[in-house]
Parts: structure tokens; sequence; C-alpha cells
């Protein structure tokens, strides 16, 4: 069963095409990663997915249902982060755990503070005296807690140091894995990726180059020992 389906996407922003005849698809269980420098469509390409924006032409399905036309039902059942951000950086860890939870009936707070225990944050912290790092750190452990079918992670690494991204990347292969989720993240942070993602979308400017599992791209590169690598070799050096 495919939870995301996006058919013959063309998108446009004033005169500059952003992509054209854009086809994806994540299978249900599934960690797909969509790959591209900075200005490519990612973050284009998740805003038409929550019906955000509208695209130019074709269309968009998640859990069957088109983008534009997501029943209650079926947004309660997507984690979305866009870019790391949070509100309400007045409050601290527990209050702001305790706020979020009335809002989601399958909330699961033991993944949020599971998390959090492992990222070192502080209970009693306040949001506005966070790093941007921490505050991501915070955004990521919210999503999690609402224990959604599919979670869509727009640049999730963002402010996180490297540690706190491998450490990230660990835990939320293991949760997804156990709890058989289905996760949409974009990035342009490559090294991150090898380890996490199960299928590999590869996107340049205007298209997509390459949609495949990381297993089967690694065995027709193989004169390459690492997705960056490959990743640059199809798109270019930064």
């Amino acid at each position: 069963m495919n939870i995301i389906e996006c058919n013959h996407l063309t998108h446009y922003y004033g005169e500059r095409c952003i992509y054209k005849d854009l086809n994806i698809t994540v299978e249900k269980g599934k960690i797909v990663g969509l790959l591209g420098k900075n200005g490519t469509g990612k973050t284009t390409t998740i805003n038409i997915l929550m019906g955000y924006l509208k695209a130019k032409s074709g269309e968009c399905k998640l859990f069957g249902e088109d983008s534009n036309n997501l029943s209650p039902e079926t947004k309660s059942k997507i984690g979305l982060l866009l870019e790391g951000h949070i509100q309400y950086s007045f409050m601290n860890i527990k209050q702001i755990e305790k706020y979020y939870s009335s809002f989601f009936p399958n909330w699961n707070k033991d993944a949020y503070y599971d998390l959090m225990n492992k990222m070192h944050v502080t209970h009693t912290q306040r949001l506005s005296k966070m790093s941007c790092g921490q505050r991501s750190q915070v955004a990521l452990g919210l999503i999690l807690a609402q224990n959604p079918e599919l979670l869509i992670l727009d640049d999730f690494s963002m402010g996180l140091d490297p540690g706190y991204r491998l450490l990230f990347v660990e835990y939320l292969k293991e949760y997804a894995s156990a709890e058989s989720k289905t996760v949409f993240v974009t990035s342009h942070i490559i090294q991150d990726m090898e380890q996490l993602i199960d299928d590999c979308i590869i996107m340049d400017y205007g298209k997509i180059l390459m949609q495949k599992p990381v297993e089967d791209i690694m065995k027709e590169y193989s004169e390459y020992d690492s997705l960056e690598k490959i990743f640059i070799g199809l798109t270019g050096k930064y």
C-alpha cells in the first residue's frame, strides 16, 4: 500500500519552474528520504503534500485522499515537522508536553521524554533559553509523541550538531521499525541519511534523478563508498 503518491506534479513560482512531471511513491512502513540541494523544491513538495500549496498540475494523495481535501481523520494520522520550528517559547519542557497532549488522543508521552532524556534536555528548562538545536529536539519529541502513522520531517537535523544528529537518526530508525511507522524525510545533509532511509529519492533542479532502495543504489554505483559521493556525482558539488 502506498501512503504517499504524487503523480505528474508540476509547480512554478512565477516564471520559475520548480519541477515538471514529478512522480513520488512512499510505501507503508518505509523510511524514504527526499535528498536535494537547497532550493530544489523539497519544502515545496511537503507544502503540496499537506495541501498548503496547490500544484500547477498533477495530483498528490496521502492515505488515498487528495492532498487538497484531507479529512480530519487522515490529518490526525500525520505528524509534520517543518524545518524544526516550534512556538510557545515561554513554556518549559514539561509544560509544552502537557499542552500538546490535550490535542492528540493517541499521545505517547514516553516517546517524548525518552528522546528528551537521550538528548540531555532538562525538563524544567524554558524553550526561550534554549539553543536552536535544543528547540529542534523538543519539536522532534512532540512529533513522535503524537504517535502518527506517517511522519513528515523537513530538514529535521537543522540546528543539531553532528553527535545529536547521529543519536536522533539511530533513535528514529529504531522507533519507526518498532512502531511500524512510515517516514518521509527531506535533507541536504546526505551523511545522516545513509544509515536511516530505506529508499532514496534524489532531486535536482526541476526533476527527480532517481528513486530506488539505498541498497540497490550502492550496488549500482559500487565505485563510490558512500551515498554522499553518489549524490555529488549525480548533482555536482554544492
